[in-house]
C-alpha cells in the first residue's frame, strides 16, 4: 500500500485544477473558479458565513446560575465539557494533517477553514469553564480525556484511527480518518449537546447553550464537508470501495453508537428532563443521518425520525436533500451575505 507524501507548497509544472484529492497533481495555485469539485466553494462559503468567537457570548447569567445547579448537573456539566474538549482538540490537528497530504488546493483551503473553527471551539470550552468555575476544576475537566476510564474506553478507536493516519498516511488510512471525523462531527458530541439544551429549556445556563448551538451548527457543516470529500476521494479510488470497507464502516458506526449510549447513561443518568431511552433513539437517529451522508443505508430502521424534536428549537439542522441547510433562523449567528440575505437575519 503506497504511502502518501506531504504535498509540496507549489509546483508550477502541474495544472492548477487538481487531478485527484490524494496522490494527484496540482500546482498549488488555487483558482476558486476552476475546481475539480466546484461545490467545495459553496461548502466553504457556508462554513465561513458562520464565523463567531467565544468572547462574543454573554456569560453573565451563567456565572450566577452555575452554583445553583444541583450536584448531578454540575458534575455532568464538567464531564461533558471535558468530553467535548477531548474530541474537539484533535480536530484542529487532523484537519491540518489531511491538508498536508491532499493534492487538491480547494480541500486544503476547506481544511484550513475547518481547523480555524475547531480551534475556536476548543477555546470556547475553556472560556465557558473560566466563566463559571475555579481553575482547579477547569484543569480537572480538561484532564478527563486521559484519566476517566469510561471516556478513555469510549475514545479508543478514534485514537487508533487518527494516529494510524498520522503515522502511516495512505489513501486507506485517510478515508478511515474521514469516516471517524464524520462520526465525531455528527454523532459523538450529541448526548453532550442535548444536556446543555435541556438546561436551556429550563432557563438554566442559556449563555453556554447559545455557544453550544453555534458549535453544533458548525459541526453539522463540517460533517457535511467531510462526507462530501470522503465520497469524492472514494469515487476517485474505487479499489477501496469494497464490501470489506463498507462492513468496516458499519462496524465503526455500530461500535460508536454503543459507546455513545454507554457514555450517555454514565453522564446523564441523574439529569432531570432527559429520558435515556429517548436519548438512545436520538443517537441512532444521528448515526442514520451520517451514514446517509456517506452514501450508505441506515443501520437503525426504527430510528429514522428524531425522537427528541425539542432539540430543534436550540440548533439549526438541515435536510440532506436540500441545498439550503438551515431550517430555522431564531438562533442563527450568520454574517450577511448573498448566501442568506439580510431579510433572513
Amino acid at each position: 500500500m503506497a504511502t502518501l507524501t506531504r504535498v509540496k507548497v507549489i509546483e508550477p509544472a502541474n495544472p492548477n485544477k487538481a487531478t485527484a484529492i490524494f496522490g494527484g497533481k496540482a500546482s498549488g495555485i488555487l483558482n476558486w473558479n476552476d475546481l475539480a469539485y466546484p461545490h467545495f466553494y459553496t461548502i466553504r462559503q457556508k462554513i465561513r458565513s458562520l464565523f463567531w468567537t467565544a468572547n462574543e457570548v454573554d456569560m453573565t447569567q451563567d456565572v450566577k446560575q452555575f452554583p445553583t445547579l444541583d450536584r448531578a448537573e454540575q458534575d455532568a456539566f464538567l464531564k461533558i465539557i471535558g468530553l467535548l474538549a477531548t474530541l474537539d482538540g484533535p480536530q484542529t490537528d487532523i484537519a491540518a494533517k489531511i491538508a498536508a497530504y491532499t493534492t487538491d488546493p480547494s480541500v486544503k483551503s476547506l481544511m484550513a477553514t475547518i481547523a480555524d473553527q475547531e480551534s475556536e471551539h476548543n477555546h470556547s470550552y475553556a472560556y465557558v469553564l473560566s466563566s463559571v468555575t475555579t481553575l482547579d476544576k477547569q484543569i480537572a475537566s480538561f484532564e478527563m480525556g486521559r484519566t476517566d476510564d469510561v471516556l478513555i474506553t469510549r475514545n479508543e478507536r478514534i485514537v487508533e484511527v487518527y494516529n494510524e493516519f498520522a503515522e502511516k498516511p495512505t489513501i486507506e488510512s485517510a478515508l478511515k480518518a474521514m469516516v471517524y471525523t464524520t462520526l465525531l462531527e455528527g454523532l459523538f458530541f450529541y448526548s453532550g449537546f442535548a444536556f446543555f439544551y435541556n438546561l436551556a429549556r429550563q432557563q438554566k445556563m442559556v449563555g453556554t447553550s447559545t455557544m453550544i448551538s453555534y458549535i453544533n451548527r458548525d459541526e453539522l457543516q463540517h460533517g457535511k464537508a467531510m462526507s462530501d470529500i470522503f465520497r469524492a476521494a472514494l469515487g476517485e479510488n474505487p479499489a477501496y470501495n469494497t464490501v470489506e470497507f463498507t462492513e468496516w464502516i458499519y462496524d465503526q458506526f455500530q461500535h460508536s453508537v454503543e459507546q455513545e449510549i454507554i457514555w450517555s447513561r454514565y453522564v446523564l443518568a441523574d439529569i432531570q428532563g432527559i429520558q435515556l431511552e429517548e436519548m438512545e433513539g436520538y443517537i441512532k437517529y444521528r448515526a442514520n443521518k451520517m451514514l446517509r451522508m456517506l452514501g450508505l443505508s441506515e443501520l437503525y430502521p426504527e430510528s429514522i425520525e428524531n425522537p427528541m424534536k425539542w432539540i430543534r428549537a436550540y440548533v439549526d439542522n438541515f435536510d440532506d436533500t436540500k441545498t439550503d441547510f438551515f431550517e430555522q433562523t431564531s438562533r442563527q449567528y450568520v454574517k450577511t451575505s448573498d448566501l442568506n440575505g439580510f431579510d433572513d437575519l
